[in-house]
């Protein structure tokens, strides 16, 4: 009689942890308030004949605090983020209308000339800027022989006969070398992508993140009547 006794019982208890365990998961509090239940729980509904070690409610208790100093950490993580995004808004919007200089595979073609850059490591005897359109056509623009050093051209998308829209851009050179191309135009316009990031749009080049500016030019000069 006393073993079936103990039998039902055992399983009362276990029934009994489960419904806590259910009631404290459906509770929606936070991560240290579930812990919190579960152990409790855990506590009140452990086998008479076979009670919990102390030792495991201790390393359960260092678990909770472990867990505790991660979220804490997550969520300062996600406070400075936010933070630092809107200081970079902020910093990028105080920007609109000057001239920057950003890297950039695409060039924005609306008829007017573009302020093209790039570095040769090496003298190149012949440089060829490449420039493909969304249809596929390749558009080859012959720059001569350059030496070593910063080559400077602007494209006048007019005498070229582009028509306006997006072109790839790359530049060819007789050692094979594949130069970052920049732009030089004016920052109109900048925005907060749904990532949470900013998205600059440059005159002359595609939109680019803010990580491809290689330099702030200033306001142009107001000129006095």
């Amino acid at each position: 009689m006393e073993t079936n006794s103990t039998s039902s019982a055992t399983q009362g208890s276990g029934a009994t942890g489960s419904n806590a365990i259910s009631s404290a998961l459906g509770g929606g509090g936070s991560v240290s308030d579930l812990f919190v239940k579960l152990l409790v729980a855990q506590i009140r509904n452990q086998n008479p004949l076979e009670p919990t070690d102390p030792s495991e409610f201790v390393g359960q208790l260092t678990q909770l605090s472990q867990m505790e100093a991660l979220q804490k950490l997550t969520e300062q993580g996600t406070t400075a983020a936010s933070l630092m995004a809107s200081t970079q808004m902020l910093t990028l919007g105080s920007q609109v209308g000057s001239s920057v200089t950003v890297q950039t595979d695409t060039l924005a073609v609306n008829g007017q000339p573009i302020a093209l850059g790039f570095h040769l490591n090496s003298n190149s005897a012949q440089t060829t800027l490449v420039l493909t359109g969304s249809d596929g056509a390749r558009h080859r623009v012959e720059l001569g022989t350059h030496n070593t050093g910063d080559v400077k051209y602007t494209l006048d998308p007019t005498a070229l006969g582009l028509a306006p829209g997006k072109y790839g851009v790359q530049v060819e050179t007789s050692t094979q070398e594949a130069p970052a191309i920049e732009v030089t135009g004016e920052l109109t316009n900048v925005r907060l992508t749904g990532s949470g990031s900013a998205l600059l749009t440059v005159a002359g080049a595609d939109q680019v993140q803010p990580g491809l500016i290689t330099a702030f030019n200033g306001k142009p000069a107001t000129a006095t009547p």
